[in-house]
């Protein structure tokens, strides 16, 4: 992103009026040029995302583009929260069809700026770009950790506990009533989980807590059963987990007994964007209160065990799932 001169392109045009008042960073330049530059504190390592959103697959055309930025910064948001990482700034790569609106990049930008100061997250750059197809969001994040102190993936280990922060399949129920359930649900149960699914939650008051006490750690964002399972994979290990110990909103509770095979949905869907991570078991007392000092609940749904693949358990019995996880393939 940058303007070159004053005879300014609709592009530069579109990036001064929309994008350059939300690059506040000296390191930004401005948008004045090619790149930019972040300096990080000594003794830091860079933590490094990226995610895409896109239209018809992450979000709705008739959502609000408020809320289309916010989706699109804050997944990248929730796994800086998974790996211990705070939000240093974030780039943004923006592809719109030819008929997208001046109101529609005034909302978008709205929404970008509202949440890049919420979450102390400035805008950096980027780039522009027409497409014939729905609107894109590529966001490329990037946030520091003490040294070698990112949480990663690969560190469970048998007799270690799991916890998962928040609630599990509200976002996955709520896309099922976007594409047309009929539940007999309240107002506020509709609306909660509808607000789930076009506006994640993430947990990033959380990440110094996770970073403190938690051995292996990731986002849920393609769903628990297959986000646990790829940390298992990685840490080679296996899980145990109780179902009756998921949480579960009185939303989710309620479109389950509705339709029973909704408890799948909600234990495999995407977009959760809630933090699953292990902890060992002597820390566990302490990492509850340090997430309740930082007013982010907290359950725990099993445990950590030797063998492979992680294993969802009702009563005494294994649950079989036609798939483990969203997947875009």
């Amino acid at each position: 992103m940058g303007a070159s001169d004053d005879r300014m392109s609709a592009e530069d045009r579109l990036i001064a009026d929309y994008f350059k008042p939300i690059a506040t960073h000296p390191g930004a330049l401005a948008l004045t040029d090619d790149a930019a530059f972040v300096t990080p504190a000594p003794g830091t390592d860079v933590v490094l995302k990226t995610d895409a959103i896109i239209g018809g697959v992450h979000f709705f055309a008739e959502d609000d583009a408020r809320d289309v930025a916010r989706k699109a910064l804050r997944v990248n948001l929730s796994d800086l929260a998974a790996k211990g990482a705070t939000p240093l700034g974030f780039l943004v790569s923006l592809a719109l069809p030819k008929d997208t609106s001046a109101d529609w990049l005034k909302r978008f930008a709205l929404g970008l700026r509202e949440d890049a100061e919420a979450y102390a997250c400035p805008l950096f750059g980027g780039d522009t770009d027409r497409t014939p197809g729905p609107v894109m969001v590529s966001i490329s994040m990037f946030g520091s950790v003490p040294s070698g102190a990112m949480v990663r993936r690969a560190g469970a280990r048998p007799g270690h506990r799991v916890f998962v922060t928040g609630t599990i399949g509200d976002a996955a129920l709520g896309l099922v009533l976007r594409q047309g359930a009929t539940w007999p649900l309240t107002a506020a149960q509709r609306e909660h989980l509808l607000a789930r699914y076009l506006l994640p939650q993430p947990r990033n008051a959380l990440a110094e807590v996770v970073r403190a006490y938690a051995s292996a750690a990731m986002d849920v964002s393609d769903g628990l059963a297959g986000d646990l399972t790829k940390l298992c994979r990685v840490s080679g290990v296996a899980a145990h987990i109780d179902v009756a110990a998921v949480p579960l909103s009185d939303a989710a509770r309620a479109a389950i007994a509705a339709d029973a095979a909704m408890r799948e949905t909600a234990l495999t869907g995407g977009d959760d964007f809630e933090v699953l991570c292990t902890v060992p078991p002597a820390r566990a007392d302490a990492f509850r209160a340090a997430a309740r000092a930082a007013g982010v609940p907290v359950t725990d749904i099993g445990v950590v065990e030797a063998g492979a693949g992680a294993h969802f358990m009702d009563g005494g019995r294994e649950l079989a799932f036609h798939r483990l996880s969203f997947s875009h393939f």
